[in-house]
C-alpha cells in the first residue's frame, strides 16, 4: 500500500468509526456491558485516526510543491542529534511515568477502586516494566 493510499485510508477508516460510534452512541436503548463503552471507543479511535489520516495528507501537500523544504525536513528528521534528543526525552518520560503509575495504582487500591481496574492499571504497568527490561537486555548484548 503507497504512502498516499495509506493516508486516506485511514481518514476514512477513521470518519467511519467516528459515524459508528455516534449511531451506536444514539440509538442503543440501555445499553450492557460492553455496549456501553464500544461507542465511546468508536468516536475515539475515529477522532484519533482521521486526525492523523487528514493531517497526514495536509502535510503531504503543503510540500509537495517545495521540494527543497522536504529534503531540509527530511535531514532534520534523520540528524543523529535530533534523534539522540527524542530518546533522551523518552528515557526521562518513561522514568517518571514509574513513579506516576505507581503513585496511582497505590491512590487507586487506596479509595477503594473497582480491584478489575486496579488490576488492569497493574497488568499494564507490569507489561511496560517487562518490556524495559527486556529491551534493555537485548540492547546490553549488541552493546
Amino acid at each position: 500500500m503507497t504512502r498516499k493510499t495509506r493516508e486516506y485510508f485511514t481518514a476514512v477508516i477513521g470518519l467511519l468509526l467516528l459515524v459508528v460510534g455516534l449511531y451506536l452512541a444514539k440509538n442503543v436503548v440501555e445499553p450492557q456491558g460492553f455496549m456501553r463503552a464500544l461507542p465511546f471507543v468508536c468516536v475515539g479511535l475515529g477522532c484519533g485516526a482521521f486526525g492523523h489520516g487528514v493531517s497526514d495528507i495536509i502535510s503531504r501537500r503543503a510540500v509537495a510543491e517545495h521540494p527543497d523544504i522536504q529534503k531540509q525536513i527530511d535531514v532534520e528528521k534523520n540528524d543523529e542529534r535530533n534523534i539522540s534528543i527524542s530518546n533522551r526525552a523518552k528515557a526521562k518520560a518513561f522514568d517518571v511515568m514509574i513513579y506516576v503509575f505507581g503513585a496511582l495504582m497505590v491512590s487507586f487500591a487506596l479509595m477503594g477502586i473497582d480491584m478489575v481496574a486496579v488490576l488492569l492499571l497493574v497488568f499494564s504497568y507490569l507489561f511496560v516494566e517487562g518490556c524495559a527490561i527486556r529491551y534493555r537486555c537485548k540492547y546490553d548484548k549488541e552493546m
